[in-house]
């Protein structure tokens, strides 16, 4: 028997953090007969975000559609949903892997941003977290992100760029790039 076409619908929940709103969020999804594809939870401040891309029939995301917004505003929470696709992701040949901690100050994730855009690599993760300072030691900034490239990269062009980039900001930084090319007998 066919398996009815799957619809998709992304939804961001944002509002403050409290036990069991995560929990309430799945029941409501799960009630519509809606599954989590994919999801990521963030603490920001006092708030907590909630991503998830959800799959199901038309009739359950229409249903999660016109439920979900009542059930965010008894839980006083901010609710964006919007439909897309499925997402057949083109082939990734490399993968690069960035941590780095360095003083905080303006501008920094923007210049590893900026590394990445400009060797034509896609950012598939990013995360940040500023480390208040302590006595004498100012604060510190830890980023680590993932990024795809769907070229084959030359990976010392982009270690050398990164270290050069760590370096000019005094920063500590690792990174690891993995080809994921595989090697063809002609």
């Amino acid at each position: 028997m066919p398996q009815p076409q799957q619809h998709y619908l992304v939804i961001t929940a944002l509002g403050a953090d409290r036990p069991g709103i995560v929990n309430t969020i799945t029941r409501q999804v799960s009630s519509c007969d809606c599954n989590i594809e994919d999801s990521r939870l963030a603490m920001l401040g006092d708030e907590f975000t909630f991503i998830m891309l959800l799959s199901g029939s038309w009739n359950a995301i229409t249903l999660i559609e016109s439920t979900l917004s009542q059930k965010g505003a008894e839980l006083e929470l901010l609710i964006v949903m919007k439909r897309t696709r499925a997402h057949e992701r083109p082939p990734m040949p490399a993968t690069v892997w960035v941590k780095v901690d360095v003083k905080d100050s303006p501008h920094l994730i923007e210049r590893f941003t900026d590394l990445f855009d400009t060797h034509q690599m896609n950012i598939a993760e990013l995360a940040s977290k500023t480390h208040p300072a302590e006595g004498t030691n100012p604060a510190q900034l830890s980023i680590q992100m993932t990024a795809h490239s769907a070229a084959n990269t030359d990976a010392t062009i982009i270690e050398q760029a990164f270290y050069q980039l760590c370096t000019e900001l005094n920063a500590q930084g690792s990174i690891n790039v993995v080809s994921n090319t595989q090697h063809e007998d002609n």
